[in-house]
């Protein structure tokens, strides 16, 4: 007599497309009944894609087959399909391959930009997404550790470097390219240029989004992304304390600067979670960003707790989101994910990605810094607001 139990190991051997880990593993199987040499099977996935549903239907009902069922029943819930995303982007892409660019970005270090970066990367994937992750990060690239991708080397093909794959996820770091532990003290002219290499010098694949872990603070290395592709989203991640909120403020005006869509707010350190009891404290505060999120006109995508797990997935290359998917701060991740996707569409629709306006207008080799970058800038200032007053700016105007 064939039992649920026996049912649950062929299971197990159905691996989530583009993972190695099983439908069972993932905790996608929510319901389980067997009626003689028929067997019912309630699946729950993360993707909306026709193939992640086809392919998922024909591997259970193959390996139920083996076991001796004839009859197959499976049901599989899944999210809504997203709409078809027109090419509404304007302005300079170095790296068109790629559809969506995400710019995760904090005002300060220490409040779990990476973590986020990673598991909202992960969490894209886990809904069928082909994604990228490169760590911009360039004065704490910590993106390899908390892959799992620590000591690998990477692949050189011609002049370009092969991204690594892990948990379903292309990614990239500077702390892959530079030797481990050095400090990498640069003015702003190498940081514009290590970006740009990033972006140009990786052969990433035809990707729907890549994730881009910044570093911390609003300068270089946010204006060069800017201006080098269009990005879709911007994602502020911060602490409840308020003295990270005055930093994280500066990260949202930063988004409002350079015309980039706001896709909403992650607070970290949300509380936290005893390991024996399950009882929440808020430690640090929670929930002092909704007023921040409403003065910018957008939201707080997720509060997520300190919690034992997600630590110890950050040390040893073990993502929360990846490996405890039904964990509360599993789902939060899963649930950030969705909104994300959801902004980057209406974005789209919206017409609002582009970096047409923020473009650098300068003769070449003339610095922005500079009396003559000064001058010039205020000289071509003067001939839009003469050319909108209908004055030809030759200054004969009265």
């Amino acid at each position: 007599m064939i039992t649920i139990e026996n049912i649950k190991e062929k299971l197990s051997n159905v691996s989530y497309p583009g993972f190695t880990k099983s439908i069972v593993d993932f905790g996608f199987v929510k319901d389980i009944a067997v009626d003689g040499q028929k067997a019912m099977i309630y699946v729950e996935i993360t993707s909306s894609a026709e193939e992640v549903e086809k392919e998922l239907r024909e591997n259970i009902t193959k390996e139920l087959n083996i076991l001796g069922i004839s009859e197959v029943d499976v049901t599989i819930k899944k999210p809504q399909a997203p709409k078809q995303m027109s090419n509404s982007m304007s302005g300079n892409n170095m790296t068109p391959q790629v559809k969506n660019f995400v710019m995760v970005s904090s005002g300060k270090g220490g409040v779990g930009k990476s973590t986020t970066s990673v598991n909202l990367a992960i969490a894209l994937a886990m809904q069928g997404k082909k994604v990228g992750l490169l760590d911009a990060d360039i004065y704490g690239p910590n993106i390899p550790r908390m892959m799992g991708l620590e000591h690998n080397e990477p692949e050189i093909v011609g002049n370009k470097i092969m991204p690594y794959k892990a948990y379903g996820v292309e990614v990239m770091s500077m702390g892959s390219l530079v030797e481990e532990g050095k400090a990498l003290v640069w003015r702003g002219a190498m940081i514009q240029k290590a970006i740009q290499q990033l972006l140009r010098d990786i052969l990433w694949s035809e990707l729907d989004v890549l994730v881009i872990d910044m570093p911390p603070g609003t300068g270089d290395a946010q204006l060069t992304l800017a201006q080098s592709v269009p990005v879709a989203a911007g994602i502020n991640v911060t602490t409840p304390q308020h003295v990270a909120l005055d930093d994280s403020r500066r990260s949202l005006e930063m988004f409002s600067k350079l015309h980039i869509p706001i896709a909403g707010i992650v607070e970290n350190m949300s509380g936290f979670v005893c390991p024996k009891c399950g009882e929440e404290s808020d430690i640090f505060g929670s929930g002092t960003c909704d007023d921040l999120a409403k003065e910018y006109n957008t939201k707080v995508l997720a509060n997520i707790p300190i919690e034992p797990s997600i630590r110890v997935g950050g040390d040893d290359g073990k993502p929360v989101v990846y490996f405890y998917p039904d964990s509360k701060t599993g789902k939060k991740y899963l649930q950030a994910a969705q909104q994300l996707w959801e902004n980057i569409e209406q974005s789209h629709s919206e017409g609002k990605i582009g970096n047409s306006e923020i473009q650098p207008n300068l003769p070449a080799g003339v610095s922005a810094c500079s009396a003559e970058g000064q001058a010039y800038q205020k000289e071509q200032a003067a001939k839009k607001e003469a050319e909108k007053s209908g004055c030809c700016g030759g200054g004969h105007c009265n």
